[in-house]
């Protein structure tokens, strides 16, 4: 399969959307918008890489809204947006991919699948680039001095969106020559698509959605409605059996006796992977990991609870929140408590703060209360595309 880089531009200033924030770090819905683009991209199947093109003294509200998300260092980008695009193609040079997605940071709503089909475009022979968009619907009239003088034939019209698909070395050389051009004629082509047709290139159009809209002013940000909230539950519970530590949110911890199972028994990891599952309606770990199956004896659990954020990534989604309730006489999680949120954050891939592990005991009641094992609890909260 040929490897993708998708190319993030977030060097615009964003005149029209005032505040006092560029556009592509203001909040929606808590969130830098940056930071959902970044998401919508990596949720693609297809996509290997995101490198992000960044304005001149934007690196602390770069760094800010990115932060946790094991990106490669932003790129700086120019005076105009094919100059950005052009310093994000070179910085790619060093290790060229063989295809490349052009994204405004300012569209965080894009579907995973019209990303796909992009990408499925351009593999085709012949093709050297791909763009997704939607037909015009509307009515155009040219207007002058306030005057309806013509109506605009709308058949074959379309307005383009982002991603913008190419072919690697084809799109650096076009973006290369554009440079070279006069400044009116390069400023002139507002997309790459521009660029590839000045090129000569074959770019072909591919059907996306309405709801792949591009944030312009504040009142964009308020009218989002393409995702939906989702959460779910996840129990586990495990034994324990003779032994020397015990394994929670993927951290060991010293203790008179371990966790008897299948696997390494990390209850905290199984409740938060079928939690995660719970949410995309994929069924139970069990389905996913059978205990039958030899091949996930002493298994780490880190695999599983990685194997549904990824399921939740194909199904377009991201993950918002977890929260982790453990119920044990003993060990104490109270001194264990920073590293299982550090650690269950970096297998999820999210920041700490987005991650709660608690614990409570029984009072001396039942299993748990007379040390026989421990329970876990886990509440998953993520964000699916509206279907």
């Amino acid at each position: 399969m040929p490897s993708c880089t998708a190319l993030i531009v977030a060097a615009g200033r964003g005149s029209r959307f005032g505040g006092s924030l560029p556009k592509q770090y203001a909040l929606l819905e808590g969130e830098p918008v940056l930071r959902r683009t970044i998401a919508a991209l990596r949720a693609a199947a297809g996509i290997d890489k995101v490198q992000v093109v960044i304005g001149g003294g934007d690196e602390g509200h770069y760094a800010e809204a990115t932060a946790g998300l094991d990106l490669p260092p932003p790129v700086k980008g120019g005076a105009t947006r094919q100059h950005s695009v052009l310093n994000g193609l070179e910085a790619l040079a060093v290790d060229p991919p063989d295809i490349v997605a052009i994204h405004d940071a300012a569209r965080p709503f894009v579907r995973a699948e019209d990303i796909a089909a992009c990408l499925s475009s351009v593999s085709e022979p012949g093709i050297d680039g791909a763009v997704l968009g939607v037909p015009l619907a509307d009515t155009l009239k040219r207007v002058e001095a306030g005057a309806i003088v013509q109506t605009v034939p709308r058949a074959q019209l379309w307005r383009a969106q982002t991603p913008q698909v190419f072919r690697y070395p084809a799109l650096l050389a076009v973006h290369r020559s554009v440079a070279s051009l006069g400044k009116q004629e390069s400023t002139a082509m507002t997309d790459d698509a521009a660029v590839a047709e000045h090129a000569g290139l074959r770019v072909v159009m591919v059907p996306g959605h309405e709801d792949n809209r591009k944030i312009t002013t504040m009142e964009d940000l308020r009218a989002q409605g393409a995702m939906e909230t989702r959460t779910a539950f996840g129990f586990d519970v495990h034994g324990f059996g003779p032994g020397n530590a015990v394994t929670l949110g993927g951290v060991a911890i010293a203790h008179s006796q371990t966790l008897a199972g299948h696997s390494d028994a990390d209850v905290a990891l199984h409740a938060l992977t079928d939690a995660v599952l719970g949410t995309i309606g994929a069924g139970d770990i069990g389905q996913h990991f059978p205990p039958s199956d030899p091949q996930w004896r002493g298994a780490s659990s880190d695999r599983f609870l990685r194997h549904a954020i990824e399921l939740l990534k194909e199904a377009g989604g991201r993950l918002v929140h977890l929260d982790l309730t453990l119920v044990c006489q003993a060990p104490r999680i109270g001194p264990h408590r920073e590293a299982m949120v550090e650690s269950i954050a970096r297998i999820a891939g999210v920041a700490r703060g987005r991650v709660s592990v608690k614990a409570t005991t029984t009072e001396g009641l039942g299993f748990t209360g007379r040390g026989e094992g421990i329970a876990a609890q886990a509440v998953a909260t993520v964000e699916l595309p509206r279907r």
